[in-house]
């Protein structure tokens, strides 16, 4: 009996098949076309940030530290009187202290520095608060694109690529014989417009004067490349 009962729940389970299942062979695309687009837009850099630092040696580190300290509340203190949220932003950038050594490898005193940046869509502004913070001496100006600003050339570039690209997909379409095209895929991609940052570290030798920084921000431009293929249609 028990022989049996095997037997039949042997026959009852479920066998699955180990086979694969068929796979057709890929067909090549055929009329297809790829080609690429691309599109550039020209704008007048809209933010700047000047990063002003100050450098001082003593002896010791604690002195080093208290000379850079007191150089930096003397500049905050002016410059938060002028910051306007967007227009005038006020940060503290780096700072470093490290010893120096003499001859026979001993610490004979300590250097350090420290920055202050300005940064916003008021260039005049800053340049016109760089120019009056006598603590500090300028070392680097950078110019960018505020956000609305880059977002507005991106939006252009976009259009104008896409633009192109469409009339180049129909244009070489017709060349080949076809009356028109279909969108198989397509990519949009863009390049960040690079910060610029003049040379200015000659200022660093000497005490700044009251007058405004020096400006002239020109231009970013803005890159957008479309890539993709299309099906050519009779």
């Amino acid at each position: 009996m028990k022989r049996e009962i095997l037997i039949w729940a042997l026959a009852s389970t479920p066998v699955w098949s180990m086979a694969q299942p068929t796979v057709e062979p890929a067909v090549p695309a055929r009329d297809v076309l790829t080609l690429s687009a691309q599109a550039t837009v020209e704008v007048p850099y809209d933010a700047m940030a000047i990063t002003l630092a100050a450098s001082r040696d003593a002896p010791d580190a604690a002195s080093v530290q208290a000379q850079l300290r007191q150089a930096i509340d003397a500049a905050l203190a002016d410059a938060r009187r002028a910051a306007k949220p967007g227009e005038i932003d006020v940060r503290t950038g780096g700072f470093s202290l490290s010893p120096r050594y003499g001859n026979q490898g001993r610490i004979t005193g300590w250097a350090g520095s420290a920055e202050l940046v300005l940064e916003g869509r008021d260039m005049s502004g800053i340049a016109q608060l760089a120019g009056r913070l006598n603590t500090l001496a300028v070392s680097r100006v950078a110019y960018s694109l505020s956000r609305a600003t880059r977002e507005r050339a991106e939006a252009d570039a976009v259009a104008q690529a896409i633009a192109r690209f469409r009339a180049r997909a129909l244009d070489y379409a017709k060349q080949f014989g076809f009356a028109g095209y279909t969108v198989r895929e397509v990519q949009v991609g863009n390049a960040e417009p690079e910060f610029v940052q003049p040379m200015m570290r000659a200022r660093m030798s000497a005490a700044p004067t009251s007058d405004a920084i020096p400006v002239e921000a020109g231009k970013a431009s803005v890159n957008v490349t479309v890539n993709g293929a299309v099906q050519m249609t009779r």
